[in-house]
């Protein structure tokens, strides 16, 4: 079960504020350091700082707007929001990642002799120490509390502090050596950051445009409605996700065709609210789907069925099938890849199951392969 709304907002905004106030003291360090060493390689460091900071800032204003109360125009809430605040982080951290790349290749073409001490080296020791802890702890809350930009954050933090540690060993192989790496580590920093910003990227406008839902939710789902002695089967669920922790559902149980309206009534609502109590997913609509009981023909209609219908690849389920032996009828879903065109597939098997049973009236419904 999710954790309370308000308790997890609270704890994305102290997380953002912590990261927030490490990053903008790690930043003022090291662009003294950098100033001062002339040091493009310190410098970059301590803007990607700033820009880490400013994530964390469109992070908070974020988790506010989503929070706001579901109105007329938008009934399902503002959660969504939290995706569009990530999907700018990412363009930010992208853009600093562009910007430093730039700046490195000048400092290529042009370079300049740095200048380091000992203070400075071991400012930016304490800065990779500081990031590593700051990642560790922004990403164990961004997965204990199921935030995203949390977790984009703290991952960040720990590439950070690589970054930072390869700027260590650029500047005492400077310092033993007399050889200069601080622009060509800088363009190693610039191309991680860009790598960053465009997986940041990629994973938001996933969210945004409907991911497949995550197997293990579906499954435990499925297995919470199954185990209903009077469930054969549940079928066909469709997760819509309108932000973090905010999950709506359809689904369609296979009954026996002799219950009630009453008694399907009586089941559903019961489990509708075992499936919000275990997965914190609001199942807003359940389906039927009748299966014959007592009659001997119809099973064997069925496993005829099911041998044509299963010996196609692009099939990946049939299910809900009932077969009406007085008026000759047959209906049932076939779920389908992404390997076939539904309207090809239809035709293959209403061609193939009509000429099998040709008494009968046939009724073949696709589902698109959308969960496990």
């Amino acid at each position: 079960m999710a954790m309370n709304k308000s308790d997890r907002e609270k704890v994305i905004i102290r997380t953002s504020i912590i990261g927030i106030a490490v990053n903008v003291a790690l930043a003022i360090f090291k662009a003294a350091v950098g100033i001062l060493s002339n040091s493009i390689a310190v410098i970059l460091d301590a803007v990607n700082n700033l820009s880490d900071a400013l994530s964390s800032v469109i992070t908070i204003a974020g988790t506010f707007l989503a929070g706001k109360k579901p109105d007329r125009k938008h009934p399902f809430g503002h959660g969504r929001i939290e995706y569009l605040s990530a999907l700018i982080v990412s363009a930010i951290v992208l853009y600093a990642g562009l910007t430093s790349l730039i700046e490195s290749v000048k400092k290529i073409i042009h370079p300049e002799t740095p200048s380091y001490t000992m203070v400075s080296l071991m400012i930016i020791a304490v800065a990779v120490l500081a990031k590593i802890i700051l990642g560790r702890f922004v990403k164990s809350e961004g997965v204990r509390v199921g935030s995203g930009a949390l977790e984009a954050s703290g991952s960040d933090a720990l590439f950070d502090a690589l970054l930072s540690f390869s700027v260590l060993v650029s500047a005492v192989i400077f310092m033993t050596t007399g050889v200069s790496l601080e622009a060509f580590v800088g363009v190693v920093i610039s191309i991680v950051i860009i790598k960053a910003g465009v997986e940041m990227m990629q994973e938001t406008l996933s969210d945004i445009l409907g991911r497949r839902t995550d197997p293990e939710v579906s499954r435990e789902i499925k297995q919470i409605l199954s185990s209903d002695p009077q469930v054969r089967g549940a079928y066909d669920l469709i997760i819509n996700n309108y932000g973090p922790q905010k999950n709506i559902a359809s689904v369609h149980l296979e009954l026996p065709d002799t219950m009630t309206v009453e008694e399907v009534d009586i089941l559903t609502r019961k489990l509708e609210a075992e499936v919000y109590e275990k997965t914190g997913v609001i199942l807003t609509g359940v389906g039927v789907y009748s299966f014959n009981t007592g009659n001997s023909e119809a099973g064997r209609l069925r496993n005829g069925v099911a041998k044509i219908v299963h010996a196609h690849d692009w099939v990946l389920q049939m299910h809900g099938f009932f077969a009406d032996t007085e008026k000759k009828g047959m209906r049932f879903d076939v779920v389908l890849s992404f390997d076939i065109n539904p309207e090809e597939a239809l035709e293959i098997l209403n061609k193939e199951v009509g000429e099998a049973f040709p008494d009968y009236q046939i009724q073949i419904t696709p589902d698109v392969d959308i969960t496990d």
